[in-house]
């Protein structure tokens, strides 16, 4: 039974190209993951001034401005790469997120002041934003419905990957040693990049029609000189699919520029009230401060365990909890994935104030629980929020949003995120400062258990939904 699901899974045959398009075209969020997990630990060391490895010291104030400046450039992100994309195709948008992330490994290897970390950060939210338009969009144009979510759920995956490792590095490798050794990989990335073509829906736009059919070929592994019966009626549906949809959009139409009236139906207003209500889940469920933070929650807590510590088990919790996403979300579905985790990350975030609480604001001992409680309760939300509401979000939104304002949408619904990711990370420093760790956990509670309903009621499951419809 294990074999026959890894030979119909991702790792069939048929789909082998698609399997390691992604993998190539993910390195880059690897990479972006790299920076997120570098923050956390090298923050306290740069609050204090026994153990900065540059020349100046940060306040807290600073600090939530180094931590928020990410958003500002996600925000620019969004809308530039998504012009590039819709305007120049998904290859020179890839080839595009390679060049601001080069740029924040020079930038933190020469700062000299605070200002250089601030654009350091706004470089890496130009990259991530733009990774969070493009990726999903590539990747769903390129896979099969039946492994759509798994495949782009590795870009949740080589995130978290990199945090981890972002985590590991900034904790045990000396400051400036750090940028000489991963800005090889954006290099790596776009030589890779460069062996595989443009996608075959984008090439049909632009009205490249036999240079669409040999991608289609390429992605659906049938260009060889002796294709299989699958992996050629897979080719013949898709391509039947694809030219469908691209008439009946222009006959719907008119044309094939968008209108207000695209926006403003039924269908399409409920699909983007999807897409906002999954962003603010995706931040303010709080697991994105989590991470950016997580070694100074620790602190806060007075686990017996080095903070630092703690901070790299959470990193591979996360790397579980998106493997476990990865296998379960193309066999039971996006919507009860999404529901499990909003209640997990609920009783989270809920149990994590509860015990902040007991600590920061009563006289209770817990010293005999303080070693594993903490990092126990924190782990089990970060799985959580990463089985559904973390790594399944993206997917969802491809899939829900109409096909023609696919990409309009997704680039509103992530420029919304980055703004929601700004007003959570420049504000979590300071709540935890001056509201305590214990209030500011319990208003993430409360985010998750309505995002819980909204889910549960208002959402459609879309698994196995083509990409054309």
């Amino acid at each position: 039974m294990f074999i026959e699901t890894f030979k119909s899974g991702i790792f069939n045959k048929d789909f082998r190209r698609q399997l390691l398009v992604t993998l190539s075209a993910v390195i880059i969020t690897f990479c972006h993951g790299i920076g997120l997990g570098w923050l956390s630990p090298m923050l306290p060391q740069l609050q204090s001034a026994a153990e900065t490895p540059l020349d100046f010291v940060i306040d807290v104030s600073e600090a939530s401005w180094v931590g928020s400046m990410i958003s500002f450039g996600g925000f620019s992100g969004n809308f530039l790469f998504s012009f590039v994309m819709n305007r120049f195709g998904r290859k020179v948008a890839l080839y595009g997120l390679a060049l601001p992330h080069t740029c924040i490994w020079i930038l933190f290897y020469f700062a000299d002041s605070v200002e250089w970390l601030y654009a350091a950060r706004v470089c890496a939210g130009l990259s991530g934003g733009g990774m969070f338009i493009v990726l999903p969009l590539f990747i769903g144009e390129i896979a099969d419905k039946s492994i759509r979510g798994r495949l782009c759920s590795f870009f949740s995956l080589a995130i978290n990957i990199g945090i981890m490792v972002g985590f590991i590095i900034s904790s045990h490798v000396p400051y400036h040693v750090i940028p000489c050794t991963v800005v090889v990989l954006p290099i790596c990335y776009v030589l890779l990049t460069t062996r595989f073509p443009e996608t075959p829906q984008q090439l049909m736009r632009w009205g490249r029609e036999e240079e669409a059919k040999r991608a289609l070929k390429y992605y659906c592994n049938c260009d060889g000189p002796t294709p299989s019966k699958e992996s050629e009626r897979a080719y013949q549906k898709q391509l039947e699919e694809m030219c469908d949809a691209l008439q009946q959009q222009t006959k719907e139409s008119g044309s094939e520029s968008l209108t207000l009236s695209d926006f403003c139906n039924k269908r399409a207003l409920k699909a983007i009230a999807t897409g906002l209500v999954l962003m603010v889940g995706n931040i303010f469920t709080g697991t994105f401060a989590f991470i950016n933070y997580m070694s100074n929650i620790f602190e806060r807590v007075h686990t017996q365990l080095e903070p630092n510590t703690n901070t790299i088990i959470i990193g591979a919790v996360q790397i579980v909890g998106t493997l476990a996403s990865i296998y379960l979300v193309d066999r039971h579905g996006r919507k009860i994935l999404l529901i499990v985790s909003c209640a997990g990350s609920a009783l989270g975030t809920g149990a994590f104030g509860l015990y902040a609480f007991f600590g920061d604001e009563t006289e209770a001992d817990l010293s005999a629980i303080s070693s594993w409680l903490p990092v126990t309760i924190m782990a089990l939300n970060i799985f959580l929020a990463n089985v559904g509401i973390i790594s399944v979000t993206m997917v969802v939104l491809v899939e829900v949003l109409p096909p023609k304002i696919r990409a309009v949408g997704t680039s509103a619904c992530l420029g919304c995120l980055s703004c929601f990711a700004f007003a959570s990370l420049k504000a979590f420093p300071l709540m935890m400062e001056y509201w305590g760790l214990a209030a500011t956990m319990w208003g993430c509670a409360a985010v998750s258990v309505l995002c819980f309903f909204y889910v549960i009621v208002f959402m459609e499951e879309t698994k196995g939904k083509s990409i054309y419809d």
